[in-house]
């Protein structure tokens, strides 16, 4: 995994509320066990209409908008536990989504696939959102070293909280295994002490 310790990028706007695993990746995708693809299938049915046509309003669909943040309306991921939400979020291209909440189990996916979730309050969430509509090639900055995401438009910064052993994980580039062979000598030793 690629180290994860600040990025500043241009953002994708999806300022809509209650957005669920269905609408991230719909079902019918479901059936692949690799996470090859995914991202190709990412928000599907507002993507594409009934003749797979790209359909104009939607904002993957505007050239206008692109980067490594996803920045999206309270209440991201809710619904079924689909870890393949996080497979299309991430095969797209996102390593970070703000929101000013997460469902708990796509938060958890989200990570486990390295893609950073960064709660933000209600009123810095509408901040960006009147800052990218003024001007779509505005960024933001997430430190997560610091844990502080700055609207770069505006200057203001927030902070935000992550798991400590997560935290270490996207700083090291680690998944689960890797963190754990990365303290196999400490294991041993404590085996050995026990």
């Amino acid at each position: 995994m690629e180290k994860f310790i600040t990025l500043t990028s241009t953002i994708v706007p999806l300022p809509i509320e209650n957005v669920d695993t269905d609408q991230i990746i719909p079902a019918r995708f479901l059936k692949a066990t690799s996470k090859e693809g995914f991202g190709d299938n990412l928000f599907r049915d507002w993507r594409y209409d009934k003749t797979n046509q790209p359909v104009a309003g939607f904002v993957l669909n505007n050239p206008a908008y692109k980067g490594d943040i996803l920045v999206a309306g309270k209440n991201f991921g809710s619904g079924s536990s689909r870890e393949h939400a996080a497979w299309a979020i991430g095969g797209y291209g996102f390593k970070v989504v703000v929101s000013s909440f997460f469902a708990d189990i796509f938060k958890n996916n989200a990570m486990n696939n390295f893609v950073l979730p960064v709660v933000v309050s209600d009123a810095f969430l509408a901040g960006i959102f009147v800052s990218v509509n003024k001007d779509p090639q505005m960024t933001l900055t997430v430190d997560l070293q610091h844990q502080k995401i700055t609207n770069n438009a505006t200057g203001q910064s927030e902070s935000f909280t992550i798991n400590g052993y997560k935290k270490e994980c996207f700083l090291n580039g680690f998944d689960d295994i890797d963190y754990l062979l990365d303290k196999k000598d400490k294991i041993e030793d404590y085996e050995l002490r026990a």
